[in-house]
């Protein structure tokens, strides 16, 4: 038996608000009748400020790994080569889906513990004399390491090699929580989801698209039919969608991005970054490691520990889950075992955190974990400004 509130701290999907859970529990309506067109057209109107763009988003009953699906089918055609970069699981996976639809990814290779390098994308792009490159396909933040890629460099380095290949991005795990603009930074494509900064359950998947983009899904030759671009955007612009939509989770959408307005965007990211801050303030006084290698790339939205040699991350998880009632994040494929990731994103605040840390602590001493003393103070010596300052939104993104 457990008593009180289970910590979920792990990096998606996030706790659930309540005020969005009472906005989710509504009648169902009818689809195609003029309460949901109204409806329609808020949720639809909001993603743009989320997304920071005035282009259409395209919002899917979907997970995340549906609105990849949709990038791809609709800008791409078998046989074509694009340039990804190994950063971490998730982008693992995305380079898998494109083996799948029979286009020909180069993954430049990585160690897990740093971002997309901006250089090594203008480098590899000038030598493609023959434009033969029609994307560079990145992860914003890699939900598996805690390092977020500094998405306005790429931007520029494609810029600076002339080169006019498409730029599609992942936001699945920052879209919301971390500083993200797609239209002022030249995407192309960007990608998100519900479960994680947008606070809902998972089940809609989304996609902001350029006018670039659309040109593009014109002529590429890709089958895609439930993933169509057109046949989403004819009835999105009086408010209806081509199929039955999720409509209950439309109704906690709309309170989501209510909520992030009424906070501020800025201030989202603000917050976002400044518990990330003190949870990396704890994990340094604790003498551990933090996965990611460059600061300029430390994530808001998840910090990855790395777990001292002769101990199992997955065995200190469940001995936190069992004791303390909380989830952290598991170590993903190479990095099983090895790492424990701690979400501080979406509805997060200042107290939640401290909870979060208290329990890593009390769990390093259960588990005998080398470690010293005094994360906790650490930081909250972060969070009354004593401490580690907190990146600023433009740092995170430098």
């Amino acid at each position: 038996m457990t008593t009180g509130r289970h910590f979920l701290q792990i990096p998606g999907p996030s706790p659930v608000p309540e005020r969005v859970l009472r906005a989710m529990d509504m009648p169902v309506i009818d689809h195609r009748g003029p309460e949901f067109a109204k409806l329609g057209r808020e949720v639809l109107d909001g993603c743009k400020a989320v997304f920071q763009t005035s282009g259409p988003v395209i919002i899917y009953p979907s997970s995340g790994t549906g609105a990849w699906e949709s990038a791809i089918v609709n800008t791409l055609s078998s046989g074509d080569k694009v340039l990804m970069s190994e950063t971490g699981h998730f982008a693992t996976l995305w380079h898998q889906m494109a083996l799948r639809w029979g286009i020909k990814p180069e993954f430049l290779s990585g160690d897990w513990r740093r971002g997309v390098d901006p250089d090594a994308i203008c480098a590899r792009l000038v030598e493609d004399k023959g434009h033969e490159i029609k994307a560079v396909m990145v992860v914003h933040n890699e939900t598996s390491t805690g390092v977020t890629s500094r998405i306005a460099e790429i931007r520029k380095a494609i810029d600076k090699a002339g080169h006019p290949a498409l730029l599609l991005v992942d936001t699945i795990s920052s879209l919301g929580s971390a500083y993200y603009r797609h239209e002022e930074w030249g995407v192309d494509v960007t990608v998100s989801c519900s479960q994680k900064g947008l606070m809902l359950p998972p089940g809609l998947g989304f996609t902001a698209v350029s006018e670039k983009a659309l040109a593009a899904s014109r002529t590429n030759n890709l089958p895609r039919s439930y993933w169509d671009w057109h046949e989403m955007l004819k009835p999105n612009a009086s408010g209806f969608f081509p199929y039955t939509p999720a409509t209950n989770l439309l109704y906690g959408l709309r309170e989501a991005i209510n909520m992030m307005l009424e906070e501020g965007l800025e201030n989202v990211f603000a917050r976002h970054n400044r518990l990330a801050a003190a949870t990396r303030a704890a994990v340094n006084a604790w003498g551990l490691e933090i996965l990611c290698q460059e600061p300029r790339e430390y994530s808001p939205v998840l910090t990855a520990v790395v777990m001292p040699d002769g101990h199992d991350a997955d065995a200190f998880r469940k001995v936190v889950l069992e004791n303390y009632n909380m989830s952290l994040g598991a170590g993903l494929t190479k990095l099983a075992g090895r790492v424990f990731r701690i979400g501080h994103l979406g509805e997060c605040n200042e107290l939640t955190l401290l909870g979060a840390i208290s329990g890593v602590e009390m769990g390093l001493e259960l588990c005998g974990v080398p470690h010293k003393k005094g994360g906790l103070d650490a930081a909250m010596r972060s969070l009354t400004g004593n401490g580690e300052a907190a990146q600023s939104p433009e740092r995170a993104v430098a």
